[in-house]
């Protein structure tokens, strides 16, 4: 029986792309089908792959965003291996790259010169501060811009900041990339114009950055740092129970919270008390309340604390670790994970994409060697194999 065909079955991407953010877009188009070829420098290739050897040798980072590629090795920087490239882009639909401020423009892969060239090819720039304005030409990486937006300050406790613990910034520009190039992909589907996508690392992070931007711009002050503690919403954060285990639970509104203290606080008459009555009440009284609830917790283990508050309908879980989560039972149960292949031979585990699209298995094709489909690329691109052992020889692949 065959497979059905899936959503972007035909469609090419290539992709001079490193390090998080583009093989985060690009990964998902994978994910949904695409033929995605993945354009590496000659020996070491995507220094991504470098970061870490935790997974069979292999980088955690490169495992997670690079499965169902296609790994071709090319030095740009001879007239041979920009010309086929230039060949590859011939046969593209999309166009992705993340490389360093102006590289692109020097290369003459700018987005207006291949706008000009190929009409029907999407090209996608991914920057760390956009393509023009002040800082253009300036390098950006995930944590920089974790600063500049403001959300270390936001991250941590009152005593000291923290930065997010994933590449937070990458992984929005990554996002934003993906969907950015599927609505350009329906645009030219249906009008038959190809639009360029352009976005930055910093922009990406200033959207999820607008409820606290908000609520310094019209509240005077910015949201004050809370370790687990919610800044708005009171009570909203992590609790230590009796056996010294962690269980945070969250009250969204006025119902829950004359719910809690009937039948968990066991103490009906602060649901109407003008210190904790509505919500700007209960932040403002954040730390009485909070000695409340946390006497409450202390009493029993974090077992009976969970069972007693989901028994009353408040949303509420433990404090996982990390190993905590690769077990948990809704991954086990709903069977998210699904087995892929390293270069070498091993195996892992990997989350499928979260996306379910009924009828539609997802695609958990391998993670590529470097440069692995170099020669089955150039064969197709017309090259003999004196012309590609030529070009190995030189260093041009």
């Amino acid at each position: 029986m065959s497979l059905p065909q899936r959503p972007l079955s035909g469609v090419t991407v290539v992709s001079l792309e490193q390090a998080v953010a583009a093989p985060y877009a690009t990964r998902q188009l994978a994910d949904l089908g695409a033929r995605v070829i993945k354009v590496e420098r000659p020996g070491d290739g995507d220094f991504a792959r470098r970061y870490d050897t935790t997974v069979h040798g292999h980088s955690s980072y490169f495992v997670w965003l690079n499965r169902s590629k296609e790994s071709l090795t090319l030095d740009l920087k001879d007239p041979r291996g920009l010309e086929i490239l230039d060949r590859l882009l011939d046969g593209a639909d999309v166009f992705v790259q993340n490389l360093a401020p102006g590289a692109a423009d020097r290369l003459g892969l700018g987005t207006d010169v291949l706008a000009e060239r190929r009409p029907r090819l999407i090209p996608c720039t991914i920057s760390g501060y956009g393509t023009d304005g002040p800082w253009a030409d300036r390098k950006s990486y995930d944590l920089l811009v974790q600063c500049q937006t403001g959300l270390v300050s936001l991250t941590g406790t009152a005593e000291e900041t923290a930065r997010v613990g994933i590449s937070v910034a990458d992984i929005a520009a990554g996002m934003y990339a993906y969907s950015g190039i599927l609505t350009a992909l329906y645009t030219r589907a249906t009008t038959g114009r190809a639009h360029a996508v352009e976005v930055s690392l910093f922009e990406a992070l200033a959207e999820w950055m607008s409820q606290p931007a908000n609520y310094t711009r019209y509240g005077g002050s910015q949201p004050p740092r809370l370790g687990t503690q919610h800044a708005t919403i009171a009570p909203y954060g992590a609790f230590t129970a009796a056996d010294g285990k962690d269980v945070l639970f969250s009250i969204q509104n006025e119902r829950e919270w004359i719910v809690l203290c009937a039948d968990f606080l066991r103490r009906p008459e602060l649901a109407g008390d003008p210190c904790f009555a509505t919500g700007s009440a209960r932040v403002a009284h954040r730390e009485e309340l909070n000695a409340v609830v946390a006497e409450r917790i202390a009493r029993h283990d974090a077992a009976q604390v969970l069972k007693d508050l989901e028994g009353i309908g408040i949303a509420c879980a433990g404090v996982n670790d990390v190993a905590a989560f690769l077990d948990h039972p809704v991954l086990a149960a709903r069977g998210r994970w699904h087995e892929v292949a390293v270069p070498g031979g091993a195996v892992v585990e990997a989350l499928l994409p979260p996306a379910d699209l009924a009828g539609l298995p997802a695609r958990m094709d391998p993670v590529p060697g470097v440069g692995e489909h170099t020669e089955a690329i150039l064969t197709e691109l017309g090259r003999t194999a004196d012309d590609i052992a030529e070009l190995r020889a030189d260093g041009v692949v």
